[in-house]
């Protein structure tokens, strides 16, 4: 593949990568000429960083007006920057927002009234529920497995236009949420901490997709892996792919790391955390920084220590310590130096995100209200892409 020259006003690292994202360089070729979003107001949340940089180009490409902000904890304000330099594309939102100031951002995005939703958690679709002005939306996408839940409990019934769930594709599940998550976890952990995962004790908080992809590729490095999900049938198959199952207590003492990786909040409780051997590090892949109950750890503290960017030591009352990355928030995007998943991944991603709008604006009738997964055809579609680029069959 022959590699562009980047734009004079380009960010280099996003001209990097959209130089690796082939399968958005073909459909944005196709968007530019059949403008499928002209005269349509994206609204988005994700997190903002250069594949998403990406991603806003080609919708952008397809004839959008795009107002957005990141999710909290991991915006790159240099790619903030570059969006903001692009016409008709407005991103609020910087690195070290509070979370009153996320709370504005959204909200700042719902003022811009979009007529298209692009979600990532669920925050955006909440807003206009609360605002009661689901009625100026046609659909949207959202991209995470705690979206999906919250559409499906809190928002359930709530929503009147069509929501397709992106976490719901297999295509994404295998390629972005175990390979991609699972690789950038590791990596990430590596980085931030400088520690060796071959030996070490590794606990992984749920065994869905993500859980999965931690557990695997930890394992893959030669890390001792243990997994817990309080449901059976995956705690079954964690079992027969041959890692160790069980509580949260029955690992407390034995673990040396602890990585949540549900979408479900409280998932890592002080009680565990106070059990851990000195040392103990916990992290968490989740969508939100709620899986680990930091607000009682830092409330219980005798006192914490600022080891690096994303390490914090947190000195507990028995005279232990434990190691937390990033805050509880996501720290292979949250965390120092963040990468996020791989170029690859999120090209699948973001090419489900792309064609999913794509028939939310050319076909709504085909859709139903409320929730639902990719419709089959832009699978296939985009499966039969996937195995052009890799071109597997030589």
């Amino acid at each position: 593949m022959t590699i562009p020259e980047p734009a004079p006003h380009d960010n280099l690292r996003v001209a990097w990568i959209r130089s690796r994202m082939q399968l958005l360089a073909d459909v944005r070729d196709e968007l530019s000429r059949s403008q499928p979003f002209a005269g349509h107001r994206i609204g988005m949340s994700l997190h903002v960083e250069p594949k998403t940089a990406v991603l806003v180009e080609t919708l952008a490409a397809g004839g959008a007006e795009l107002v957005g902000t990141g999710n909290f904890g991991s915006t790159q304000d240099d790619v903030v920057d570059y969006l903001n330099s692009l016409p008709g594309i407005t991103i609020h939102g910087r690195r070290d927002d509070t979370i009153e100031q996320h709370e504005a951002n959204i909200a700042a995005v719902l003022d811009g009234a979009p007529d298209i939703i692009l979600d990532n958690g669920g925050d955006l679709v909440a807003g206009l529920v609360a605002r009661g002005t689901t009625d100026t939306v046609i659909g949207g996408t959202e991209e995470t497995t705690s979206g999906g839940d919250r559409l499906r409990s809190e928002l359930d019934g709530a929503v009147p236009f069509p929501v397709i769930v992106i976490n719901d594709s297999l295509l994404k599940a295998i390629g972005e949420n175990r390979h991609a998550v699972g690789q950038s976890a590791v990596e990430s952990f590596m980085r931030i901490t400088n520690a060796m995962v071959p030996g070490r004790r590794f606990v992984v908080f749920g065994y869905g997709w993500c859980g999965r992809g931690v557990a695997q590729y930890l394992r893959a490095l030669g890390g001792r892996v243990a997994v817990v999900d309080p449901d059976e049938l995956k705690a079954f198959e964690a079992a027969f792919d041959g890692f160790r199952v069980g509580r949260a207590d029955d690992f407390a003492e034995w673990g040396d790391v602890f990585i949540t990786a549900t979408g479900r909040p409280g998932v890592l409780t002080y009680d565990v955390i106070e059990r851990m051997k000195d040392g103990a590090i916990v992290g968490n892949v989740g969508h939100f920084p709620w899986e680990i109950d930091v607000a009682a750890l830092r409330a219980r503290a005798t006192s914490t220590t600022e080891l690096g960017p994303a390490l914090d030591r947190i000195d507990l009352p028995n005279g232990r310590h434990v190691v937390l990355l990033a805050d509880g928030r996501m720290f292979n995007l949250a965390g120092s130096e963040p990468r996020g998943n791989s170029i690859e991944s999120m090209d699948l991603g973001f090419l489900l995100q792309t064609l999913s709008l794509v028939r939310v604006v050319t076909d709504p009738t085909s859709l139903s209200p409320g929730p639902q997964g990719v419709p089959d055809d832009i699978e296939r579609t985009i499966a039969r892409r996937i195995l052009a680029v890799l071109d597997s069959s030589s």
